[in-house]
């Protein structure tokens, strides 16, 4: 449980997280948002979020054995993991939606081309609409042929 206060100074998270001066700055090069240059030109000061920061940092470098890097990316993942879920989730339904609305275009647009085809076909010989079979080794050496 971190304190009520809003800021804290270095030696004060080090007290609370129990580390060495020197482990918490070398965990501030590997994560630039911890910590801030106080106002006054002095140390670093912390807030509540960023001391409660460390204590997780601590539990996944020294309870699950992650390295520095390691428990960056984790961080990172719980972070985007509510929003790419939402967002995964938005994203089919936009999806399926765009998908239905293309496919009903490419439908119309097929079946105005069939109406005009057709249409054509009727004033001479030089079109004409055949459904595709199924094609065989050999299928179009036979057209080639017959024409």
């Amino acid at each position: 449980m971190v304190a009520k206060r809003e800021l804290f100074k270095s030696a004060d998270v080090c007290e609370l997280t129990q580390l060495q001066p020197y482990v918490l700055r070398s965990w501030e090069a590997e994560f630039p948002g911890l910590g801030r240059p106080a106002a006054s030109g002095g140390g670093r000061v912390y807030r509540r979020a960023d001391v409660e920061l460390v204590l997780r940092i601590k539990d996944l470098v020294f309870v699950e054995g992650l390295t520095l890097a390691g428990a960056r990316r984790r961080l990172e993942e719980e972070q985007e993991e509510p929003r790419s879920s939402l967002a995964a989730v938005a994203m089919d339904d936009v999806l399926s939606d765009m998908a239905r609305t293309k496919l009903r275009e490419v439908r119309t647009g097929l079946e105005a081309i069939l109406h005009l085809l057709s249409h054509d076909a009727g004033r001479g010989p030089e079109l004409q609409l055949v459904a595709p079979g199924p094609r065989t080794k050999g299928t179009a050496a036979k057209r080639r042929r017959a024409s």
